[in-house]
């Protein structure tokens, strides 16, 4: 038993645990990651619920598994993520098949579950929240990339009443500030020069220094001065706790990147008081508007719920205003889908299918137009990009600038891995093309 497969769901932290799976199941039975599912020893997948579906397409890739199963009984399935942690031993009901189930918190735990698993017929489950356990039992981070992640934090403790994070992967705990910046040391001694700092909430950061806690700020301003470290980025923000402080770090610290992911949800003060976020629409724009006062070019990008119960013509109005308002570069909006154990599942759905539709894709064009102003405004401009590959798909060289835009530009190879100044010429909705400078 030597090769693993592991497919992954959902956000950038189900990326960062999977690369962690694959780690500490390396360490402990020397298995490889490989590509073809079907000639693999260990089958995982990183489960994700967030949005509507989340258990129809685990258990649709179950199917698909079992008949893999059918054919070789020795193989292992497990099923990892927040639906595990969701759903625990009811994931048995209608896949006995299943051999190893674990939560987000539990996955340092593997290789006891696959031994576990290999000396009984018994499913090994483990679907606790041992609080920043993992952390201290997880392997130190490799890379062979230019950027990588780095989770500072787990978990949210802001019960929103759409959410199920809170009850999937636990409350707000942080990591001790030396482990982080270890591991980061770490990651820069072996070439990456991109950090992303990685949290459900991630400017609630509060990690233990000494006698005392530091917040993000400070952390940012840390890693700043680390020489290798080129650009620092962070996702995913919460309004409430994005403070004058995080902001004031604009200012002071270049190599923090010129792009905000900062989800808002609604434009709707009515709408964001039943969604439980603890901020107003008026409370948002003032945070923006100091840090654009210190960034002036800023690239902003948010997350949207369409259709939360009782959302008004409005309501809905009042989200277009704040769109245009504060002119939102890309965004990830979804039509709203009730998760099972939340406050809002409770609540009526009153708003139609066909007019959450329609309100979808009148907020999606309005962003997309948006955000192709934008990419054409950079036609002419200087760019830093970080260089990642050589596009297969255009076979120059391919990477992002400060606010995303995935840009391609004839150079080198010797120049992956640096930042280069890139001359727009091209602007698309999602990509740009230059020349060096």
């Amino acid at each position: 038993m030597n090769k693993l497969f592991i497919r992954t769901m959902g956000c950038a932290m189900n990326e960062y645990d999977s690369e962690k799976m694959f780690a500490v199941l390396k360490k402990s039975h020397n298995l490889e990651p490989i590509e073809n599912e079907k000639l693999a020893d260990v089958l995982l997948i990183n489960t994700c619920s967030i949005r509507e579906k989340a258990e129809d397409k685990l258990f649709h890739q179950l199917g698909r598994w079992r008949k893999l199963k059918d054919k070789n009984p020795n193989i292992i399935i497990g099923v990892g993520g927040c639906v595990a942690s969701q759903e625990g031993e009811l994931i048995l009901k209608r896949a006995p098949f299943v051999d190893i189930i674990f939560g987000p918190q539990t996955l340092h735990r593997l290789p006891q579950l696959l031994n576990d698993k290999l000396g009984s017929k018994k499913t090994s489950i483990d679907i606790s929240f041992p609080e920043i356990e993992k952390f201290d039992n997880l392997p130190q981070s490799k890379s062979s990339s230019i950027a990588s992640f780095v989770s500072i934090m787990e978990g949210c403790s802001k019960y929103c009443s759409f959410c199920v994070v809170p009850y999937t992967r636990g409350e707000e705990i942080s990591r001790p500030f030396n482990q982080v910046i270890e591991e980061i040391n770490n990651l820069a001694n072996m070439g990456v020069i991109e950090i992303n700092l990685l949290g459900q909430n991630v400017n609630a950061y509060r990690g233990e220094l000494e006698d005392d806690f530091v917040d993000l700020a400070f952390l940012i301003e840390e890693i700043a001065d680390i020489d290798t470290i080129k650009r620092i980025r962070f996702t995913t923000s919460h309004p409430v706790e994005f403070s004058d402080r995080l902001i004031e770090v604009y200012g002071k610290t270049a190599k923090l990147s010129n792009h905000l992911h900062l989800p808002v949800q609604s434009g709707s003060d009515n709408i964001l008081m039943q969604m439980k976020r603890g901020h107003t629409c008026l409370e948002y724009k003032s945070k923006i508007k100091k840090l654009r006062k210190i960034r002036p070019d800023i690239s902003i990008s948010s997350d949207f719920i369409i259709g939360f119960p009782g959302e008004s013509d409005e309501d809905f109005m009042a989200t277009t205003k704040l769109i245009k308002d504060i002119g939102f570069d890309k965004s990830f909006s979804f039509i709203y889908s009730p998760r099972p154990g939340t406050p809002a599942s409770d609540i009526k759905d009153t708003v139609s299918m066909e007019t959450k539709k329609s309100r979808l894709a009148i907020v999606q064009n309005l962003i997309d137009d948006k955000t192709e102003e934008i990419s054409k405004s950079m036609v002419g401009s200087m760019q830093k990009i970080l260089v990642e590959r050589v596009s297969k798909k255009s076979g120059k060289l391919f990477g992002k600038t400060e606010n995303m835009r995935n840009t391609h530009f004839a150079g080198d190879e010797s120049l992956i891995g640096t930042i280069v100044e890139v001359k727009i010429t091209e602007g698309f909705t999602n990509s740009l093309v230059g020349v060096l400078s």
